[in-house]
């Protein structure tokens, strides 16, 4: 494989990488808009303040987070506000550690899948989007 088709590889692979990471965001961002009441009810008992201002605040990380990490488009300062929004997020919802033996396997499992997307995330603050992203020629030619 030349040069050429290992970038072209490399900015595949990272167009579909971010895409796939950030429609978990979206879809999850859109969901909670479908379920608003019952989400607001979870969120409450799991003793947080202000569900509503917080679920509005979920939705547009999620959405707008995910939406600008698949574009390619703002992709490290939306990718470290998402990790911080996961983040927070694993450690109020999924606390293994404290749950009933019924439910600890299933918030063990959740809470390292978002640890995953974590790291995920880091890569892509780390490594940035790639070549195939939201106004990358305009930034080349600067």
């Amino acid at each position: 494989m030349n040069e050429f088709q290992a970038n072209d590889l490399h900015d595949i692979a990272a167009l579909v990488g971010r895409t796939l990471l950030g429609l978990v965001f979206i879809i999850s961002g859109v969901e909670k808009i479908g379920a608003f009441a019952d989400t607001m009810d979870f969120m409450a008992s799991a003793g947080l303040p202000a569900v509503r201002l917080l679920l509005l605040l979920a939705i547009l990380v999620e959405i707008g987070g995910g939406g600008a990490i698949c574009f390619g488009w703002q992709t490290r300062p939306a990718a470290l506000v998402v990790l911080l929004f996961t983040a927070i997020v694993t450690m109020v919802f999924h606390r293994f550690w404290v749950a009933p033996p019924d439910l600890a396997t299933v918030q063990r499992l959740m809470f390292m899948k978002n640890v995953s997307i974590m790291g995920g995330l880091i890569l892509l603050f780390a490594f940035g989007p790639g070549s195939l992203a939201y106004g990358f020629a305009r930034r080349r030619a600067d």
